[in-house]
């Protein structure tokens, strides 16, 4: 069954495996994910039909969502859901889920977006859910290898706005957010993959919520 003429962003196909060992790992109670910046969709028809168990959510900006439903419609799984249009600026769809993914997002988005999506976690995340964040990051300060400050100089050289983002800041966001950090995983090709929890004491979702289970 060939890919071809189908949206290709080829950093999915070199880090998915590595990714997926980990998810395997950390999602294996949980039943539905979120995934946040699906973009082509690669990530999701790779990582549901391997993680049968969950109910996988992509989502995205309404210009990437045909990209991602003719992956679905290419590589169906029966647990993986028609993706779902979000901005995470704008209005978030009414779901209640056991964990939030997002992988090589936080350095495309202006830090305005960023803060944005961790204020919005409390609302879609259920008690002792976990935010799951994969992409190069600094930590106290400095990059992870060299090739990410040449990256990121070209991230901001084309938006000022974007930029890799330390791992500090994206904890301080956190824990506004009711949020602490379980795990900083080092991953190859200098990419990290960072894993908060939401308390377990905190407060019911809402009953408007659409629990995706």
């Amino acid at each position: 069954m060939s890919d071809s003429g189908l949206p290709d962003a080829p950093a999915c196909a070199r880090n998915r495996a590595p990714i997926l060992e980990e998810l395997r790992r950390l999602l294996d109670t949980a039943g539905s994910v979120l995934e946040i910046g699906s973009g082509t969709g690669q990530h999701a028809v790779y990582f549901a039909p391997r993680l049968p168990h969950l109910e996988w959510q992509p989502s995205d900006r309404a210009e990437n969502l045909p990209g991602i439903r003719a992956w679905l419609a290419h590589r169906p799984a029966p647990n993986l859901l028609p993706p779902l249009e979000l901005d995470v600026t704008g209005p978030w769809p009414a779901v209640c889920v056991d964990a939030v993914f997002t992988a090589n997002s936080l350095h495309i988005m202006p830090a305005a977006a960023v803060e944005a999506l961790f204020r919005q976690l409390p609302r879609v995340l259920r008690p002792g859910g976990q935010l799951l964040v994969y992409g190069p990051m600094k930590i106290a300060g400095e990059y992870v290898g060299a090739g990410n400050a040449e990256f990121d100089r070209w991230l901001q050289q084309r938006d000022p706005l974007s930029g890799i983002r330390e791992v500090e800041w994206l904890d301080h966001l956190a824990v506004a957010a009711g949020l602490q950090r379980l795990e900083l995983n080092f991953l190859p090709a200098n990419n990290q993959l960072v894993v908060w929890q939401h308390s377990a004491s905190s407060p019911a979702p809402h009953s408007d919520k659409q629990e995706v289970s």
